[in-house]
């Protein structure tokens, strides 16, 4: 045989080879899964957007079944499409966390000043020797406003103090318009953010003190905006609830296992940012509130990928349209050091 015949059948029997049997079609590949819909989830819930006045048609808000968690509730969430929707911080402005002179402000007063759809009381916060100070990071325009503070006390009354240094939950929206829950310290070296938390808890020794290597992968902080509570509820679609690594347990913490008022931010797959708030302290009577692990598993059934805690009990505030949601359990709403608006 001539090496062009040769050549001729070898070419036939390639051609063969790649070709399907009679009949048989190639398969196309599989479909990425749809994003879960929140308005799926919220099939339970009450569209009470109309008791509020007129609001833009990307947000909607919703008051909760009469039991969350198989507990007696009085729940709001403002649920606002980042497609279309912004968000802002209102904080007091001390970065280099001296303190200030700058007075606290109710959601009320917040409402008055830019008149925002949906504003809700967000970080932590406290007064001493006449100065104010913010516990929780706040971020506007890519600028910090505020740092989450960097230790934790026990028990100021006891000696020695036994001081620890947690790293602590932060909500952000990057540059790139991702959001997403991190921890978050601010040091000496620089002010960083991980995925995971340092593993303090009340019941150890202290854990090591973070740094720009631990906890590992950790990474220059950026956000345009961003807002520090805790603890942690929700990463990667996954239930977290890191109150012990956080330290919010113990005498000077958030209760987290009690039922409280609540105030929490979390993001869905597709892009709805998620503004939850629930009464307590029986302003309503049998509502007591919800634990941070309620909580996280309420934002969770409602899709939510990335979740926090922020600042509850008295400061627990959501506004619409300038009106009250839940009853706030102080009788009237709290001047606090930072809140959340959605327009």
């Amino acid at each position: 045989m001539c090496w062009k015949s040769i050549f001729v059948l070898f070419a036939a029997l390639l051609v063969s080879c790649s070709e399907k049997p009679a009949g048989e079609t190639e398969e196309a590949p599989s479909p990425s899964p749809e994003p879960r819909s929140i308005w799926t989830a919220l099939s339970a819930w009450n569209d009470v957007s109309d008791q509020y006045g007129e609001l833009p048609k990307y947000i909607k808000v919703y008051k909760s079944p009469s039991q969350l968690q198989g507990k007696k509730s009085v729940a709001y969430v403002a649920v606002a499409d980042m497609t279309y929707a912004s968000w802002d911080i209102w904080s007091i402005n001390d970065p280099e966390g001296d303190g200030t002179s700058e007075t606290f402000r109710t959601p009320s007063q917040v409402y008055g000043s830019d008149k925002c759809p949906i504003v809700i009381n967000a970080g932590f916060f406290f007064a001493d020797g006449g100065k104010r100070y913010a516990s929780s990071l706040a971020v506007k325009d890519s600028k910090v406003l505020t740092y989450n503070i960097n230790y934790a006390v026990y028990d100021w009354g006891v000696s020695p103090v036994d001081m620890r240094y947690p790293t602590r939950a932060a909500f952000r929206e990057a540059a790139d318009g991702t959001f997403d829950a991190c921890y978050v310290y601010n040091g000496s070296f620089g002010h960083y953010m991980y995925q995971s938390a340092a593993n303090n808890s009340w019941a150890k020794t202290s854990a090591t003190t973070p740094s720009s290597t631990y906890p590992a992968g950790g990474k220059k902080f950026s956000a345009v905006t961003a807002i520090g509570g805790g603890p942690m509820l929700l990463n990667k679609g996954k239930f977290v609830d890191s109150y012990e690594k956080e330290l919010f347990d113990g005498p000077n913490g958030i209760s987290p296992d009690s039922n409280q008022p609540r105030t929490a931010i979390g993001i869905t797959e597709d892009r709805h940012l998620v503004l939850f708030v629930c009464e307590g302290r029986q302003k309503t009577s049998g509502v007591y509130g919800l634990t941070t692990a309620d909580v996280a598993n309420v934002l969770l059934d409602l899709y939510c990928v990335e979740a926090i805690n922020l600042d509850g009990g008295g400061s627990s505030c959501m506004l619409v349209n300038g009106k009250e949601t839940i009853k706030v359990s102080d009788g009237s709403q709290r001047a606090v050091g930072s809140t959340i608006m959605i327009k």
